[in-house]
């Protein structure tokens, strides 16, 4: 049974006034233990997947999201639930693909350009093409080396810093679209760090909605360029993982997280 809603698909109606609330979950690095605080093991991973398919969640891309969002189409799905994976990790590639492939949903996967064929935790453009090649990733921007916008404001005079968050958000749009030849235009805020100085240059360089790490789920009152997430680690499991979904869809606001 496939749970996946196809780029192309058409989308169930909602109940007129009803608030749609969306949770997006992000994810980041994968493997058979937890090495790090953003690693979720791949077992856990697969329990998410099982338990949205079995419990009558549809996973809905970004960019349907995004269309919701801005008034471009009239509903989503009931129970519509959003994957990403933020950074270049190789365990997207070794780890996530197969049960993407195996759960047939859909992932938009925010990269640094900076990392990818160079570090050695990261993917390779060759990996990165087959992932868009699956029909399952969308592949978009999370910077080009991932800063800390806070410590370079403190670090930069204002022309500089100016010019930094410019090239930053420019050249990894640029060199994704040169290398992969699909369109970016979304984009995940390093560290979750944005102010309206950063969303003002990101709409500039051609950004249309960006995301963060704040614990809520997305709706229509939420500013289009920083729409909030919940960060997936391997603690998110059993009822730590269906609370999540249960806050999110049944008409409660959960409280807003501060920046």
């Amino acid at each position: 049974m496939f749970f996946c809603c196809s780029l192309s698909s058409s989308l169930c109606a909602g109940s007129p006034g009803t608030v749609v609330r969306v949770p997006i979950l992000v994810y980041h690095r994968f493997g058979p233990t937890v090495d790090s605080s953003m690693t979720v093991t791949t077992p856990v991973f697969e329990s998410h997947l099982k338990y949205l398919r079995d419990h009558d969640y549809t996973v809905v891309s970004v960019r349907q999201l995004v269309r919701y969002l801005r008034g471009e189409q009239a509903s989503l799905p009931p129970n519509a639930v959003v994957i990403t994976a933020d950074d270049d990790h190789r365990t997207v590639f070794s780890d996530m693909l197969p049960l993407v492939r195996r759960y047939r949903v859909l992932v938009t996967l925010f990269v640094y350009p900076s990392a990818i064929s160079n570090a050695s935790y990261a993917m390779t453009w060759e990996q990165l093409e087959e992932l868009e090649e699956s029909g399952l990733f969308d592949i978009q921007s999370h910077s080009f080396w991932h800063p800390n916008f806070h410590i370079e404001k403190k670090r930069l005079a204002a022309d500089e810093y100016r010019k930094f968050v410019n090239t930053q958000l420019i050249k990894s749009k640029m060199i994704l679209e040169k290398k992969l030849g699909a369109k970016v235009d979304l984009l995940s805020w390093p560290f979750g760090i944005y102010d309206e100085e950063l969303i003002a240059a990101a709409r500039t360089a051609g950004y249309v909605a960006g995301f963060t790490l704040e614990r809520r789920s997305a709706s229509k009152s939420d500013d289009i360029m920083a729409l909030p997430r919940y960060l997936m680690t391997d603690r998110m499991r059993g009822k730590a993982f269906e609370s999540i979904l249960s806050t999110s869809h049944d008409g409660r606001e959960p409280s807003r997280t501060a920046r």
